[in-house]
Formats: C-alpha cells, sequence, structure tokens
C-alpha cells in the first residue's frame, strides 16, 4: 500500500511511510534493536499493562501542556530524543528536526554523533537545546565537544552512560549496515530501488559526523557499525568521577541520559546532576532490560523531589505521556517516533509526528478531566497482574 502523509495518524503509519522510502539497511537500523529486541518491544508494551482512570465535570476547556525541565519551559511534555546519524535518514537531517522542534516550542536533543554542527543548530534555532555527549578515549576530542557546545549556546548536556561498549544490534549485522554506508552488491541494490534517497545521498551534501571528523575518520570517511564505534572509540573506564568532572566542566544544566536503576538515580544526585533521562537507549544496548515506565515510579519515590526525571523511549501515543507523568516523570522523550517522520517527509514529516502527539496529550488531558500536567498522579493509574 502506497502511503502519503496525510494519511498518516500515528507513529505507526509514519513508520510503514519511512520503510516505503528507504533503503533496507537504512530503515532497519531505525528499527531494529538488540539480540532478540523483548526490551525494545517491552518499552511501549509496558504501557497497556497500565489504566488510566479518568475523572469528569472538571471543567477543561483550556488545558495547560506546558512544563519545566532543565530550566527550561516546554509548550509541551514531549520532547525529541538526541540520535545519531540523522542526515542518513534525509537530507536534512538534524536542520529538519531542530525546525520542526522549534516551531513546537520544545527541547530539541543532538547527538555528538550528529550530521550538522552544533554551531550551525546554534545559529538557526532559538528553542532548547541539549547536547548528547558520549565519552571518548580521546580526552582532546571531549573537551573540543563541550567548548562547542557552550560556545553554540547549547542550555543542556546530556551524558549517555549506557553505551560503555555496543550493543548486539543483528538486524544490522544482517542488513550489513554502516557509517557511511558500506557499498556492496546488496546495498547497491536495495539503493537502487529507493532512487529519491540514492539521489540525495549520492549527490547532494557530503555526509560526516560533523563533530567528529576532525578527530576520527571512523563514521565519516571510514565505514564502521554504530556498535563497533561504541566498542572501540568510546571510554569503557568511564566512571561516576568522570561524570561529575564533566558536570563542572559544562556548567550547566546537566542530565544522566541512560539511568535505569534506583540506585544509579541517587548517585546522580549525590554528584549534582539536574536530570536523568530513564532510558534503556530504545531496547538498542541490553536486551532483556526493564521498560523506562516500569523503572519511574520507583525512582520517582526515591529521587522525584531532588531531579527531573524524563521517561525516554517507548513513547508512541499521548496517553503513554500521560501515565509516565502520572507515575513521577516530569516529561517524556523518545527517537523512532520522530525518526520515522524525518525518514518518511523531513521536516513536515516531524511537524506531523509532533503535532500528532500534541493533539493527543491534549484530548487525553481532557478526557482526564485535568487542565494541568501537575494535576497528575497515581491514583489515576491501576497496574495489571
Amino acid at each position: 500500500m502506497f502511503r502519503r502523509l496525510q494519511h498518516c495518524h500515528n507513529v505507526e503509519d509514519l513508520r510503514l511511510l519511512a520503510k516505503q522510502r528507504l533503503p533496507g539497511p537504512i530503515f532497519h537500523y531505525i528499527d531494529g534493536a538488540a539480540d532478540d529486541e523483548v526490551t525494545y518491544r517491552r518499552n511501549t508494551s509496558a504501557f497497556e499493562d497500565c489504566d488510566l482512570v479518568p475523572n469528569v465535570l472538571a471543567g477543561v476547556e483550556e488545558v495547560d501542556m506546558s512544563v519545566e525541565v532543565l530550566g527550561q519551559r516546554l509548550a509541551m511534555p514531549l520532547f525529541c530524543s538526541p540520535t545519531a546519524l540523522q542526515r542518513l535518514f534525509h537530507k536534512d537531517g538534524e536542520r529538519a528536526v531542530a525546525r520542526a522542534a522549534e516551531k513546537f516550542g520544545t527541547y530539541f536533543g543532538v547527538s555528538a554523533l550528529g550530521t550538522v554542527s552544533l554551531a550551525e543548530i546554534g545559529d538557526m534555532i532559538s528553542t532548547p537545546k541539549m547536547f548528547q555527549f558520549y565519552f571518548h578515549k580521546d580526552r582532546g576530542l571531549n573537551d573540543a565537544m563541550v567548548e562547542r557546545a557552550q560556545a553554540a549556546g547549547f542550555d543542556a548536556l546530556a551524558l549517555t552512560v549506557d553505551t560503555i561498549t555496543g550493543g548486539n544490534r543483528e538486524r544490522d549485522l544482517y542488513t550489513g549496515f554502516t557509517s557511511p554506508p558500506r557499498l556492496t552488491l546488496k546495498s547497491l541494490l536495495s539503493f537502487a530501488m529507493h532512487p529519491g534517497w540514492a539521489r540525495d545521498y549520492f549527490f547532494g551534501e557530503a555526509f560526516e559526523l560533523a563533530e567528529l571528523k576532525d578527530f576520527v575518520s571512523k563514521g565519516s570517511n571510514v565505514a564502521v557499525s554504530v556498535g563497533d564505534y561504541f566498542a572501540e572509540m568510546l571510554d569503557q573506564s568511564m566512571d561516576w568521577s568522570d561524570a561529575e568532572a564533566l558536570r563542572a566542566k559544562w556548567g550547566g544544566p546537566f542530565c544522566l541520559k541512560g539511568i535505569m536503576s534506583v540506585s544509579d538515580a541517587r548517585k546522580a544526585v549525590d554528584i549534582g546532576a539536574d536530570a536523568i533521562m530513564v532510558s534503556n537507549h530504545g531496547g538498542r544496548q541490553l536486551d532483556g532490560s526493564r521498560s523506562p515506565f516500569d523503572q519511574i515510579a520507583e525512582i520517582a519515590d526515591a529521587v522525584g523531589h531532588h531531579i527531573d526525571i524524563i521517561c525516554d523511549g517507548g513513547i508512541r501515543r499521548g496517553s503513554h505521556v500521560l501515565k509516565a507523568l502520572a507515575a513521577g516523570a516530569k516529561a517524556c522523550s523518545g527517537g523512532r517516533l520522530y525518526l520515522y517522520a524525518l525518514a518518511a517527509a523531513g521536516q513536515p514529516g516531524v511537524e506531523k509526528a509532533l503535532g500528532n502527539l500534541r493533539a493527543e496529550i491534549e484530548r487525553d488531558m481532557k478526557l482526564m478531566g485535568v487542565t494541568r500536567l501537575d494535576q497528575l498522579n497515581r491514583d489515576m493509574l491501576r497496574y495489571r497482574q
């Protein structure tokens, strides 16, 4: 079935449109996860094990869905989590996502493995910006990335802590996905069957990892899988003292991305972090991990009064956002929910994804009988056994 953007009413519709428009290896890089992909599926299915209990007759003509996260006021409680390699999915890459996030008044997360420079993004948009930091073995590269994010006016830094080595992303092994794409007979056939993507990639702006290309060739000029990049280039000796030193060097709002346990959440508070993203990297690292949503309540009970808690991963519906907030999260974020949209249609696609979800959040707030997000609470949830 040939799909069009105007007929995409949810994340799954956008996923199918992305599948239609991308070569197989590129699509499966977005869509895939680690090992048997149990955790990937659980990230979303966990929301199905929890029911909402609405109130009525609450006077909900006007609702306020704004929230403050990491010192920034967002117009909606959902933002674009940082993701890598975006110009592989659409020629505009981060530029398209940045403009869409600005239109919706929400955070835009930019990966260290991004394909547009921090300086360009900083000049382009005024919406809150988060830089996702990967702790490399090359300390000069680490220092340069912090300095560039500061110079570009980024509002927060998020240290990713769950990529101490690469996850076993078997779909990438089957398809041969690398960055940049390795040219083989199989991949060339897939590229030829998607001439729009091939035209943009081979004849458009040269692909590169904008913040890394001056320090490492892998990923920009030398093809490598993301899993191998993590295993070879990131510093496996990174510990809590390194995180604390990075927070001090950054000097602004600081977040740890990939926290899943109460004990680690408490350590995040101890080192002075302002927020944690409860995340398992979209199920792309440790298969068999709990879902972020399943961990929100106990983490919120332990540290919710001391730190912003962000539920990252598995979000497909506005009701998922409300469930996470009722459980104790301050906001939610996601990657695939807008990457499918980016691949499907560039900036209009990302705007469609964010618009769909914003409309669902507003509608579901009214159906829940709340006019502000802080009215959501644990009494509105019932967990299935």
